[in-house]
């Protein structure tokens, strides 16, 4: 079942991996915990300071890669990232459509499109 998770999550996997690649070349650093990889440093902070939707968040998580801005931001997001991982594996190729559509329904709302999100409410609720 988990390999069947990890294909499900895999074209946003991808995704992470080729930013993630490429944020080496500005200064990153990769490991690997678990299914997941996982990218910090002045490159992947750069991509956060300046992709549209997350700028200036700590981490961002694409199937089963995380990418934060430093080591501290990724020990202290970690938890929260692995719920995102764990919802990847649920919505599959569907998780970023899903999750678009609830922060512009939510903005639309007048409500707040980051913290409202339900996906991101169950990662801060299950990461405490």
């Amino acid at each position: 079942m988990a390999g069947l998770a990890v294909f499900w999550a895999s074209p946003w996997t991808l995704f992470g991996l080729t930013i993630g690649l490429l944020t080496l070349l500005g200064g990153g650093r990769v490991q690997r915990v678990g299914r997941v990889i996982e990218f910090w440093g002045a490159g992947p902070a750069f991509f956060l300071r300046t992709f549209p939707l997350i700028r200036g968040a700590s981490a961002v998580t694409f199937g089963h890669t995380v990418l934060a801005r430093d080591w501290e931001c990724l020990e202290s997001s970690r938890p929260h990232e692995l719920v995102h991982v764990r919802q990847y594996e649920r919505w599959g190729p569907g998780f970023v459509p899903v999750y678009l559509f609830w922060w512009a329904a939510l903005w639309l709302a007048g409500k707040h499109p980051y913290f409202d999100n339900p996906f991101e409410r169950e990662a801060f609720e299950k990461s405490k």
